[in-house]
């Protein structure tokens, strides 16, 4: 009988220990989802919601078997972390349920399923606390097929952001540093060092941040930042782009189009611009937003078409063990094998082909080193009058909480930057 209550619990704590673990951490999407995206306008995907906001989650599975998808929702701290909330502290209803909202494609050669999860449903109401969050998406095996970040933010704090040039010389033409201060009439900050938590999001890539930041001052309850090194980030260049409205024939920066078993768009080569003088062209800072000429309802008209990019490296050289990627929001910026660039025979350029939906895309080369830094700068360079968007939000522990409440964010654009 111990024997089997041994076995019993070994299991139960395996598994709960594998979902906690699993729960943490966000996995690559497989390759037939596509298009993940929040009701948030495309040139600011960031997924940041108000309390009481209703949030859409859309996404496309290219299989196109109407499979079953199941959603979970987890609370974190501001250093995402799991708090210590049970789910029935953060959630108003219930989670662990399917997503009864799917259509399927039609007059495309690529077929595909479109999912789309609305909150609050009949299910889940929302959410009583603000902070952070991630959704988990699994299928009928139990197996997490992917994973996105949002945030719940009560507002009820005010973040001043602003812009400015990196004051060390050495990163002058090549940083961006972020300057900021926390003020509130509803929360008195009395151990601010401890009881203050902020964040810096560099445009919309949630894995290009910068935190572990204290007030270095307050002007009485005004907490304020100005850091030089530790809140300045890399320049880097503006993101470049094309347009696939019309997937028959060339649109921006597409040299031609073929069709095989679907369309094939093939884009002009590009460059490095490490060492080329710094050149503006707007951009949406990595997003991504699905149109289309002629159909009315993008959702599940658009086309799926194999987008192939191609790097001229003739002169620059990948450092060994370092990877090629392409990467934008398409993906949420993820680092995976889908989006690895191949070098040629004579390694004098690298490609890939990604399947995305018609639409507007930013993207950007990065090299992955092998230690897992994401290098923007190493292909794009680093331009200090590159237009940047910053986000800062600012977390908040009241003395004996047990969770870190998303109280204010601010933004600022560096197109504002000053010295």
């Amino acid at each position: 009988m111990k024997s089997y209550l041994l076995l019993f619990f070994t299991v139960f704590f395996n598994a709960f220990f594998l979902q906690s673990q699993e729960m943490n951490e966000l996995v690559n999407d497989p390759d037939y989802i596509k298009t993940v995206v929040f009701n948030v306008p495309a040139e600011n995907m960031l997924p940041i919601f108000n309390m009481g906001d209703t949030i859409k989650l859309e996404f496309d599975d290219i299989i196109g078997d109407e499979a079953d998808y199941y959603y979970q929702f987890e609370h974190y701290d501001h250093d995402w972390k799991s708090s210590r909330l049970f789910k029935n502290e953060f959630l108003e209803g219930i989670d662990d349920m399917r997503i009864f909202n799917y259509r399927n494609s039609f007059t495309t050669l690529q077929p595909y399923s479109h999912y789309t999860l609305t909150i609050p449903n009949q299910f889940t109401q929302g959410f009583k606390v603000s902070g952070n969050y991630m959704i988990h998406i699994y299928n009928d095996d139990r197996e997490l097929v992917f994973s996105r970040k949002f945030m719940i933010v009560e507002d009820i704090a005010q973040v001043g952001v602003a812009v400015r040039r990196a004051r060390d010389l050495n990163y002058v033409n090549t940083q961006q540093r972020v300057e900021f201060n926390i003020d509130s009439k509803e929360v008195n900050f009395i151990n601010p060092n401890e009881q203050l938590k902020v964040t810096v999001i560099q445009n919309l890539d949630l894995t290009n941040t910068i935190d572990q930041l204290k007030p270095q001052f307050n002007l009485g309850n005004k907490q304020v930042y100005r850091y030089d090194e530790k809140s300045s980030f890399w320049a880097g260049n503006e993101y470049l782009n094309f347009e696939n409205r019309d997937f028959r024939a060339p649109n921006v920066n597409i040299d031609y189009v073929i069709k095989k078993d679907l369309y094939e768009a093939f884009l002009f080569v590009d460059l490095p611009r490490k060492n080329r003088d710094y050149t503006f062209f707007p951009d949406i800072n990595g997003g991504f937003k699905v149109t289309t000429i002629d159909n009315e309802d993008n959702a599940v008209q658009a086309e799926y078409v194999k987008i192939h990019f191609s790097l001229d490296t003739k002169d620059i050289e990948i450092p060994r063990g370092s990877t090629l990627h392409v990467m934008g929001n398409y993906n949420g910026f993820q680092v995976s094998d889908e989006n690895m660039m191949i070098p040629s025979e004579n390694g004098s350029s690298y490609s890939t082909t990604l399947t995305l939906k018609q639409g507007f895309y930013n993207y950007k080369y990065a090299v992955v080193h092998p230690d897992g830094r994401i290098d923007y700068g190493f292909v794009a360079g680093n331009n200090w009058q590159t237009e940047n968007e910053y986000t800062v939000l600012a977390y908040f522990r009241e003395i004996g909480g047990r969770y870190d409440r998303l109280i204010g964010k601010g933004s600022a654009n560096s197109r504002n930057i000053t010295n």
